[in-house]
Formats: structure tokens, sequence, C-alpha cells
């Protein structure tokens, strides 16, 4: 075979069939996210809070313990932003400490920490320099060891995992420069030849690709005779002759992260290094990141209680008009909503993790929930806190230290955090999954009558399906727990805000219904109207989360952290439902149009455009490097 020149082309419908063949399929386990979307406010599920069990917290705690004299002794962050890069001596700690291998079984070598504890060391390591959270979670969450762990052969993760656990970084490469988060279109070639599949083609923002010693890299195997073909997952060892690092990339944040641009020409991977079979690509890619999507909220939440601190201690010394800035009102406000979002986020990613752990239910809602919710939070934390500080705020950290002053990188954390929105699929992405995820039940019984590819008699008996269910469904509605006064008692002043989460629940699962009822075929396309839905059922799962474990730590501290942010959320939740309805949707699309077509071009007159020449997408055309490789593995 010889591989293909071209990109695919690939239609709107063929994109989405594509990513609807990778997503599971199945509830084989209960969801309490799924269930809210239902307007099914199932607090069994969660509480009790569920616990990890002691033995695999006295492990947790002991490496924990290490990890921090390690990031306090060993680390020095400014370092690592004013050289934008991580020094081998402390990525070769890292290694000693067995941070490489957190999630990789003792077996294999590893640590075999819980899902609560890697996160945990996620947010102590990232709080020193978000740089080295990076470098561990792309290595563990999204790259070779979680994948190998769901999908790989017995003779695969004995090959591979003890590396990772101990020697090698690995790294986890899709996005290519023309396609992001629309892998249909993927361009990169795995074609068989013999026992070995060749390589070709090039990926764009490979974190950790630049320094890692293995890859898992997607490709499209062409289809053929004993080839189904599709798009196909293999680990590719990254020293590989054809492998070559042709960029390391530049961002506004992170800017010790080792993200580069990978190109392969020519590279040959034997058969055996193929994780799973032909096709199955993408859905070990999603099925990896339904667990592996917590890591980012597990930074977010470091962040939170690092912006706290500053606020705590900065409003405390600094006065105006007599009094410390933090007894004035309008900045006090900005240091409750820190506190008590941190609290939220930290609920929502312990409560997440430890179900993750006890594997009962089916959390790839709640993961997406958590790294939503926790990558655009905790942008708003920082920005307050940059608020909060002033000048000083967007004084960098350097500059403050060389007139004499704390070096507070406020600064800094908001250029860090603000990826978090676009990682691992931006916040505007995270949406349309989470509502696909959302509204399933609806899709199940109900979707063939607005499938223009279904014939008459197809929808004919969806719509008798569709009948029965409704029909048992939405009377369930009407009425609930939350119009009982005396519900949930056992949470005492928190559990007025329980019953809110019941009521609104119902009021979500009645909105969705009635959207679907409106636009039927094309409530896909109404991404604001989606958009909204998602955002008030993570509001509403924050604040449950927060309840409950409110109730776990059963301070009087805790509650009060708890019913703070209740109220908060509650405005928020409020306005979206207001939203839901009362909107500009309309008239955005005819201003887009109009932008599109250039009626606003007068608009743009009176600037100079400081931006370079160049293609808006750079050439990814396959063949050979053009220039050094700049792989710079670690030794």
């Amino acid at each position: 075979m010889s591989a293909p020149t071209s990109k695919p082309k690939v239609t709107e419908r063929e994109a989405r069939r594509v990513a609807e063949e990778a997503r599971e399929q199945d509830w084989r386990k209960p969801s309490f996210a799924k269930e809210l979307f239902l307007g099914r406010f199932r607090l069994d599920l969660i509480h009790p809070h569920p616990r990890p069990a002691d033995d695999d917290a006295q492990r947790g705690e002991e490496f924990l313990a290490k990890l921090r004299d390690f990031c306090e002794t060993k680390v020095d962050g400014a370092l690592i932003e004013r050289e934008a890069r991580i020094p081998d001596e402390v990525v070769n700690g890292l290694k000693e400490l067995g941070a490489l291998g957190m999630k990789i079984d003792t077996k294999y070598g590893g640590l075999g920490l819980t899902q609560v504890y890697y996160n945990k060391a996620l947010a102590l390591a990232g709080s020193v320099s978000p740089a080295i959270g990076a470098l561990l979670s792309a290595h563990q969450s999204i790259g070779v060891p979680q994948p190998l762990k769901l999908f790989g052969t017995q003779e695969q993760k004995d090959a591979f995992l003890p590396r990772l656990a101990r020697t090698d970084i690995s790294a986890f490469l899709l996005t290519e420069p023309d396609v992001g988060s629309d892998p249909a279109r993927l361009a990169t070639t795995a074609v068989p030849d013999g026992d070995d599949y060749v390589l070709d083609g090039v990926k764009l923002w490979t974190t950790n690709g630049v320094v890692a010693d293995l890859l898992v890299v997607m490709a499209r195997v062409p289809r053929g005779e004993g080839h189904r073909g599709g798009i196909t997952a293999f680990v590719v060892e990254a020293g590989s002759e054809g492998v070559t690092v042709e960029h390391r990339n530049a961002f506004m944040g992170l800017r010790g992260i080792e993200n580069g641009v990978t190109r392969f020409h020519r590279v040959r991977v034997p058969a055996a290094h193929r994780i799973g079979p032909e096709g199955a690509g993408l859905k070990i890619a999603l099925t990896t990141l339904n667990t592996g999507r917590l890591s980012l909220p597990a930074l977010c939440v470091g962040a939170g209680k690092w912006c706290l601190k500053i606020a705590r201690e900065w409003t405390a010394v600094r006065e105006q008009w007599g009094r410390p800035v933090a007894r004035h009102e309008a900045v006090g406000a900005k240091i409750s909503f820190i506190a008590a979002t941190t609290f939220a986020l930290e609920a929502v990613l312990d409560l997440s993790s430890q179900m993750a752990d006890e594997d009962r239910n089916d959390i790839r809602i709640e993961a997406a929930l958590a790294k939503l919710y926790g990558s655009e939070m905790a942008w708003l934390i920082a920005d307050e806190l940059v608020q909060i500080r002033g000048g000083r705020g967007y004084e960098t950290a350097d500059s403050l230290a060389a007139r004499g002053e704390r070096a507070v990188p406020a600064e800094q954390i908001l250029r860090d955090l603000r990826i978090n929105r676009i990682f691992e699929g931006s916040s505007e992405i995270m949406r349309l999954l989470i509502a696909r995820e959302a509204v399933d039940a609806h899709l199940a019984v109900a979707g063939d009558i607005i499938d223009p590819d279904k014939s008459l008699g197809d929808k004919a008996r969806a719509g008798a399906r569709a009948g029965g269910f409704y029909a048992r469904w939405l009377p369930k509605l009407v009425a609930g727990p939350g119009q009982r006064p005396g519900a949930y008692a056992e949470f005492g002043e928190l559990a007025p805000h329980l019953r809110y989460v019941e009521r609104s629940a119902r009021k979500l699962a009645r909105s969705t219904f009635y959207g679907m009822s409106r636009w039927q075929g094309r409530m896909e396309t109404k991404q604001g109207f989606l958009g909204r839905i998602v955002d008030i059922g993570a509001e509403l799962f924050a604040m449950s989360a927060a309840c409950v474990r409110a109730e776990l730590l059963g301070t009087p501290e805790a509650r009060q952290l708890a019913h703070v942010f209740c109220r908060q959320a509650r405005l928020r939740a409020d306005e979206l439902f207001g939203r839901l309805w009362a909107n500009t949707d309309d008239l955005d699309r005819k201003v887009v149009e109009g932008v599109l077509s250039g009626a606003y071009l007068w608009l743009e007159e009176g600037i100079v455009d400081p931006s370079g020449d160049g293609p808006w997408i750079a050439d990814a055309t396959p063949g050979p490097p053009a220039g050094d490789n700049l792989h710079r593995p670690i030794r």
C-alpha cells in the first residue's frame, strides 16, 4: 500500500458519525450527573461521601510528604519560569521519587496511588510549578500508561509500564495543525507493511513530546484486505528513525512545558505496538480521558488554594482609608468568592475522584463537568486575585523582588491557568460533549424521529417508543422532595440548598425537553442553549458536592463555606435559567453573518495590525524533516 497524500475530505455528517461511534454507547453503571440532567436528584449515589481505604490513604499521605519535601527543597518555580525549562535534575529527582509511576500498579514498579491521591500530588506539584504539574499529568493522565492500563495486552504492559513507572516520559499525540476537536479529518497515516505499520504525518501541541521517550500516537489506517482501517492508537519509541521534533512551542503561560511539533516520516512501528484493534483509537482516547480529565481540575484546585492564601495574607496587611482592604466590602466579596469557590472545586474533584476509585459509578459526565467547571472558575479566581493585588498583581514576581517586595507571581498564575479552558477539550467543546451525554436517554428513544436518514417506518416506531417513555417520565418532573420543607433535614442549614438542587434538576430536565420539542433536529445547532443547560448542571453538581463534603467534614467552617458557595451558585443558576429563553442568540447569528460577509469592515478602520505574515495554518504535508531534530530526552 502507498500512503495517501491528500487530507481527508469529511462532511459535517461524517464527522458527527465518527465522533458518535467513538463514544461509549452503554450506561452499565449509575451516574449521578446523568440522572441530574434527567431531573432525578439521586443523592444516594454520592451521600454518604465515599472515603478512601485506610491503607490507600496511608500510602498516599506518605508519598505526599516526600513530594512536599522535594518541592520545597529541590524545585525553584521562579527559575523554571525565567528559563522556560524544568531543569534535568528536577525531572530526574521526580523519577527517583517515583512520581512518574503514581498511577501505575506496584507490580510494574509504580506507586499504585488512588485517583484521589494522584490528584492531591498534582495539586501540590503544580502549586510550586504548573509546568511540573503539566509534565506529570500529560505523562500519566493521557500519555502511554493509562491507555495501556485500560486497553493494552499483557505483553505491552510488561514491556512498557516498568519503564514508564521509573525512567521514561510519555506523551499523547492526537492534534494536528489542521485537526483539533474534529478527529474525523485526521491526516497522519499508518500504512500496514508486513508485520509493521509505516507512520507519516505531523502532530501539533505535543505536550511532553520534546522530551518524551514513548509516544501514544493516533493515526489513520487505510482500509484494505485484512485491515478494517480507521483511527488507531500506537505506542511509538520517540527515538525511532524518522521521528523528528521540529519545533518547541512557546506560550503565554506554562513556560516550562515541553510542547512541540513532531513529524513522522516513514516511521516503522511493529504491529505488536498497536493498542487495541484498528479503528478503536478514538474510543481509546475518549475512554482514557474519562478519568484523565480529572488532572486539570486537580491543578485548578491547587491554584485556588494558593490564590486564597495570597489573598488572605495580602488583604490583611494592605491598608486603605484606615482599614485593611479585606474589611472593605468590595474587596471582601472577592475574598468570599475565592474561598467559597475553592471549597467547591475541591469538593467536586474529591467526590469525582473517589467515585472513580470505587468504580461503582460511571463518571464520564462528572469528570467532564469537573474539568469544565474547574477550569472556568479557577480562571475567575486568579483574575480576582490579580484585581485584589492591584498594580502588584499585574507586575511580575521578578520585578517585585527587584524593588524589595515579596515575589508573588499573581500575573503568572493567571497566564498559566488560561490554557486549562482549552486543554483536553475547550470549554465550548466540553459543553457540547456533556450535552450529548445529557440527552442520551432522549436520543435513545426519540433519535430516529429527527434522523433524516431513517425511514418512515423507523420514525413511526421511534414515535411509539418516545410516547411511552415521556408518558412515564414527564409526570415525575412535576413534583418532588425539593418542594417539601422538611426534606434533607439531616443536612441542617444546607438542606434548603439541596431542595433547590432537586427542584432545579426537574426544571432543567423540563427545559431540555421543551428545547427538543421546539427545535427537534435543529437542537444540535443551538449551542448557546445547550451550553447554558450544561452550565446549570455544573452549578447543581458543584452545589451537591459542596453540601456532601461539608457534611463529611462536619465543621462549622466547612458548612459556612458550602452555604456561601451555594448562595452564589444559585444566583448564577437562576440567571442561566432566565437566559435559556431570553438571550441574543438569534441576533448574534445575524451579526456573525455580517462580520463574515464584510458588512462591518468600516469598524476595523483606524488601526495597524502588528501580526506577522504567513498562513493561518502551517503546512503539514507528509515528508522528510526540513530542519534539526529538537528531541531532548532527559537522561
